[in-house]
């Protein structure tokens, strides 16, 4: 076993908690030393800007934080504390501009996560902030130290305060893998069950259907399920369905699913189109043409579209031309779907669950573990796509990093 030297503070994980918590730190005058199990920092940050990074979300702060469903009022005195204004501005002394897309989602103008990134590591190595990478954090010894496993072996280091920002469990090749459930449950601490959110579910397509529409997007389509609906894209994918809509409603469907063994969600093919409007224009005259391109034609449907029709259709023991405007006209805006099971936790984008806030104090320190503060998706919260996730990472990064320069200051 190989020590090395007490440090000041200790950050361990260094995705945009961990990274955003050693700034406040550092900036306070605290020296800082980020540990990863990673070769480099920020794996997964990088994933999720790779086709564009979206940073926050320009919708009104009250409308924003209640995204955050059951955690909303945790949550809002924090994004509040950093709010996605102040996102915009920290970005933009890192060189990186942003810009607000049509759906109000927030991005830097070089769109990518990398730029940033490369900046704000810099900025970090310039105020004296150390890491150390290929160090994964394995609990505490017998005398309080941190445990690390290293290439090298195992060491062992003392900090003054320790921050852990170690994320939840999805994209486990990238680093966040949710190895620290056990370790903090060891301790007494309350941990909410990892679930996969943000995830596709499970359908069980016919084979035609799932070979000829696999990878296939169903546009400008609206999804219900009991009193929630929500407007956007989704993913034929083999196993099933996918997609920023249905990432919307993950939460309530996963919990169904979990519950219920399935959940049956509706899908509203043409959603700008009233029943009445519906039925007048499948009521129109088809003359010679085949019933998929009246339905093209008539309603501007896409194949995918039709071919959903169809499979739903054959499903119910129903030909989907032999259905009168009415029956037709209710099918196309309530398409069932029944979901029959939820993609695995690596496909999913983010986490449900974690710490318990009754964990924590107001200054993100575990309760049971004075000097321990937590931040990020390890504290049990979730939210969808578009920003949100970010946000509240980098808000609770602030949050839990000035907690715990807070108490290194006593």
């Amino acid at each position: 076993m190989i020590d090395i030297p007490t440090i000041e503070v200790a950050v361990i994980g260094a995705g945009p908690a961990g990274l955003m918590a050693a700034e406040v730190l550092a900036r306070g005058g605290a020296r800082v030393t980020v540990f990863d199990a990673m070769p480099s920092a920020a794996r997964k940050f990088l994933m999720a800007g790779r086709g564009g990074l979206n940073l926050t979300h320009s919708e009104p702060l009250p409308d924003f934080v209640k995204r955050y469903g059951g955690a909303e009022a945790l949550l809002a005195p924090v994004i509040d504390g950093f709010t996605p204004t102040d996102l915009r501005a920290w970005s933009e002394t890192l060189g990186q501009p942003t810009f607000i897309g049509s759906s109000g989602r927030v991005f830097p103008e070089a769109f990518k996560a990398s730029p940033l990134l490369r900046a704000w590591l810099r900025r970090l190595d310039n105020s004296g902030v150390s890491f150390a990478f290929r160090h994964r954090w394995i609990g505490w010894n017998a005398d309080g130290a941190l445990k690390f496993q290293t290439p090298e072996g195992e060491r062992t280091i003392s900090a003054k305060a320790t921050l852990l920002a170690l994320g939840g469990a999805s994209w486990a090749k990238l680093g966040s893998d949710g190895a620290w459930v056990d370790l903090l449950k060891a301790k007494g601490i309350v941990i909410a069950p990892l679930r996969p959110a943000n995830v596709g579910f499970d359908v069980a397509w016919s084979d035609v259907f799932r070979d000829r529409f696999e990878g296939q997007p169903l546009k400008g389509i609206a999804l219900a399920f009991g009193m929630q609906s929500v407007r956007g894209e989704a993913m034929i994918t083999r196993a099933g369905i996918e997609g920023g809509a249905i990432y919307a409603l993950s939460s309530v469907l996963r919990e169904a699913a979990m519950a219920d063994g399935k959940a049956v969600l509706r899908i509203a093919l043409r959603p700008d189109l009233t029943a009445d409007e519906l039925r007048s224009k499948l009521a129109a005259p088809r003359s010679k043409q085949s019933f998929s391109n009246f339905l093209r034609k008539a309603l501007h449907l896409s194949p995918v579209a039709i071919g959903l029709l169809q499979e739903v259709a054959i499903a119910e023991g129903r030909q989907l031309a032999a259905l009168s405007p009415d029956e037709l006209a209710a099918l196309i805006n309530a398409v069932p779907i029944t979901l029959t099971g939820i993609a695995p936790m690596a496909r999913a984008i983010s986490t449900a669950g974690g710490v318990a806030f009754d964990e924590i104090d107001d200054a993100f320190m575990l309760k049971r573990l004075p000097g321990v503060f937590v931040a990020g998706e390890m504290l049990d919260w979730e939210a969808p796509t578009g920003g949100y996730l970010l946000q509240a990472s980098f808000a609770t990064g602030v949050a839990a990093g000035q907690g715990a320069l807070n108490w290194i200051n006593l």
